[in-house]
């Protein structure tokens, strides 16, 4: 303990006798000391009485003679005297309290209970007459007046007092409760009155409901149409106090629903909602389609929906005018209504209502264009333009108008920047479908020439073939290729018209100025088409050639892969010996006859393919062709040549290198080919050899299968080759490497 440090316990064992926590604090609640306790004095006679009262006064007056200020001593001063039933001596002190602050209402509270404690009633009715003369804004004592009044059943005088109080024009619920007073005592009369008074001088929707209600609840309904219509009127045509009304309408309303005046109920509520901005309603058309729902037909109904839903819509709009998602919904809102209007054979008048309703908002929702001169905030907007011409066209049958809103639409965007290939193209099938050719070609003319884009030429070239117009579709490719010479999918789709009309000559001179553009976009894709084309003709030698052009261009795996399958499979007749053969038949249906593959060529290129990937080390490329070669031998090929190429298969190695940055001994997998391995390390191929031939020793002796399955099994055919091409003085060692298997045959 001397060197700060805590004690150590030795004995950590529990103590003999436990303490709970219950026993702690009953323990130590019974040593508390208990609280200082007055001493009880006992007043033996009037002597001691009196010396008592005028101890206790002394201090009392000592007290407020210091803190004058202080009700709170004034108050215990005063009902001090009281309890003694010194009731003068008490009036006299809060006489000189109220000298001190004539304006505390729990001064004057205390004053007039202690009078009524003592039944002084008309002492208290005299202060309570003080009090709100002097403090007539204070309801708390007007309350406790017109109380004190009723208590004693002076009905007048509360009443009176009651008049007083409304001179003042306190707040609702003072004039609540004078007319609760008069309905106990059933003098309906009075409350009309007393209504009416209170509307005059606060006209509030609130005050002008509770008068109707309390009239329809007395059995006047003619009274309470009265007190509504007036409330009405007094209101007026205003927008803004219509608005403020709203608590009216729906109130009337409701009390025509519960009269079942239900068409009285529709007018109002249709009176008021045409009065009122829709973003400003809602709880008005909450209430009226709930009324639609209880009472009326399903075109009510309908329309009440419709209603509330182009609140919700007016209110989003309100916050951002360009969220055109809105107003897409909005105005399909509004063309379904129309489509249903006629749908039910609606009335002109009706029909040309509904169709002004979703021009107007269509062109609300044009007006609102967008800022900046991105083409990405137009996207949208430009939609709303063409579903306007849509509904003009389709459902207005309006044509002139559908075509000026095309015209205007041009006009619009700013084409120098960007321009909206869809806009261009639907206002051209438009005038196609009016049956004016010449505008539609013009139009799209126009739009090549102002500004050229892709989806323009292919929409120009797909109306035109459509037309069997080829010789426009011919010009339109020429001078699409113009503006995009590098567009391979062009270049194709160019090629397969001439194909589709016959003309094959023109097609290979298309693919021929294809292929030999410099910067192609996909040039794989125009390579395969032409490929594909000179297969489907059978002409097998034009196809070879254009794979040979194709390797010595790109070299890649794929183009290796694709020219060996070719090889192998067969292909169709020539073309001129199909028509021929087709002559000769006549009608008769026979299957189409091929020319059949040759697999040895497909070996060749196969192996060509592989050596070319081993001359620029890309080892990757070299499994993924020793794989489908592979899978071409087991269908095609022998044991030996499934062998063969199995023995070319590379293995998975670790190899350590010295990282150059970090000077660390790095470990990383390779894939080791044998052809590879024997061209660097002959002496270690050696020793693999050898050891290979001591494993498939071991396996033999112990007749267990799966040898060729090892690690070393990609060395095996290599071993062989190796042993074989020992005899081929002449070859070099890297066609050993590659053709080892070729060479023992």
């Amino acid at each position: 303990m001397q060197d700060g440090r805590a004690p150590r316990i030795k004995n950590r064992a529990p103590a003999a006798i436990q303490i709970t926590a219950e026993q702690l604090l009953r323990e130590a609640q019974e040593r508390q000391e208990t609280a200082f306790r007055a001493p009880k004095q006992r007043v033996e006679d009037f002597e001691e009485l009196h010396e008592y009262r005028g101890r206790k006064r002394k201090e009392f007056e000592e007290r407020i003679r210091r803190t004058r200020g202080s009700i709170k001593e004034w108050l215990q001063y005063a009902n001090w005297e009281a309890s003694q039933n010194e009731f003068a001596r008490s009036r006299s002190i809060f006489e000189r309290a109220l000298d001190v602050d004539p304006r505390s209402v729990q001064l004057w509270l205390s004053y007039t209970e202690m009078e009524l404690k003592s039944r002084n009633v008309q002492h208290a009715r005299n202060l309570f007459d003080r009090a709100v003369t002097l403090l007539p804004r204070v309801d708390q004592l007007w309350y406790k007046y017109v109380y004190l009044e009723e208590l004693l059943q002076n009905v007048p005088g509360a009443r009176q007092v009651f008049e007083r109080w409304m001179q003042w024009e306190p707040d609702d619920k003072a004039w609540q409760a004078y007319i609760k007073l008069e309905q106990r005592y059933q003098e309906h009369d009075r409350a009309s009155t007393i209504y009416e008074r209170w509307v005059a001088v606060r006209p509030e929707p609130r005050v002008w409901v509770k008068w109707g209600k309390f009239e329809e609840e007395r059995g006047r309904l003619d009274k309470s149409r009265e007190v509504f219509q007036t409330a009405l009127e007094f209101y007026g045509d205003d927008e803004e106090q219509i608005e403020k009304a709203q608590a009216v309408f729906n109130a009337f309303a409701k009390m025509e629903t519960r009269l079942k005046e239900y068409e009285r109920a529709r007018v109002i509520y249709k009176f008021a909602l045409s009065r009122i901005p829709r973003s400003k309603s809602a709880s008005l058309y909450a209430s009226y389609t709930k009324f639609e729902k209880q009472h009326g037909t399903r075109n009510t109904l309908e329309n009440t929906v419709l209603g509330k839903r182009r609140i919700q819509y007016e209110d989003e709009l309100s916050n951002d005018g360009r969220n055109y998602d809105v107003w897409f919904d909005y105005a399909r809102l509004e063309e379904g209504a129309c489509r249903d209007l006629k749908e039910e054979g609606a009335t002109p008048e009706e029909e040309e209502a509904a169709a002004g309703r979703v021009r107007e908002v269509y062109e609300r929702a044009v007006a609102q264009v967008p800022p900046g001169g991105e083409k990405r905030h137009w996207r949208r907007y430009i939609f709303l333009w063409l579903d306007y011409a849509l509904f003009e066209e389709i459902e207005m049958k309006d044509y002139t108008r559908a075509r000026q809103i095309y015209q205007t639409a041009m006009t619009l965007v700013p084409h120098k920047q960007f321009t909206f290939a869809k806009l261009w193209l639907m206002f051209a099938k438009f005038e196609i479908r009016r049956l004016d050719l010449p505008a539609a070609r013009k139009i799209i003319g126009t739009s090549i020439g102002m500004c050229p884009k892709e989806a323009l030429f292919k929409g120009y070239i797909e109306l035109e073939i459509e037309l069997r117009e080829f010789d426009r579709a011919r010009a339109l490719y020429e001078k699409y290729l113009e503006f995009d010479p590098a567009n391979a999918p062009a270049w194709i789709k160019y090629a397969e018209l001439e194909s589709q009309l016959q003309d094959f000559a023109r097609t290979r001179a298309i693919f021929e100025l294809g292929v030999s553009q410099s910067p192609l976009s996909m040039p794989e894709l125009l390579w395969k088409a032409y490929i594909d084309f000179e297969i489907e003709e059978g002409e097998r030698e034009i196809a070879r050639a254009l794979y040979e052009r194709l390797v010595a261009l790109s070299g890649h795996v794929k183009v290796w892969i694709s020219y060996a399958l070719f090889e192998a499979e067969p292909i169709p007749l020539p073309r001129a010996v199909r028509e021929e053969e087709e002559e000769e038949e006549g009608d008769e249906e026979t299957e189409a006859q091929t020319a059949p593959g040759d697999a040895a060529l497909a070996r060749e290129v196969f192996e060509r393919g592989y050596n070319d990937l081993k001359a620029k080390s890309l080892k990757s490329e070299r499994v993924a062709l020793l794989e489908v070669w592979k899978t071409f031998e087991e269908t095609h090929g022998t044991e030996a040549e499934v062998a063969k190429v199995q023995g070319m298969m590379p293995i998975v190695s670790k190899r350590r290198h010295v990282d150059k940055e970090t000077g660390e001994t790095v470990e990383d997998w390779d894939l080791v080919f044998a052809d590879d391995e024997r061209e660097a390390n002959p002496t270690s191929f050696k020793f693999l050899q050898m050891a290979h031939a001591w494993k498939t020793s071991q396996a033999a002796k112990s007749a267990v299968a799966g040898g060729g399955s090892s690690v070393l099994s990609g060395f095996m055919a290599a071993a062989a080759t190796a042993q074989k091409t020992q005899k081929e003085a002449d070859a070099s060692s890297e066609v050993a490497s590659s053709h080892g298997g070729d060479m023992s045959d």
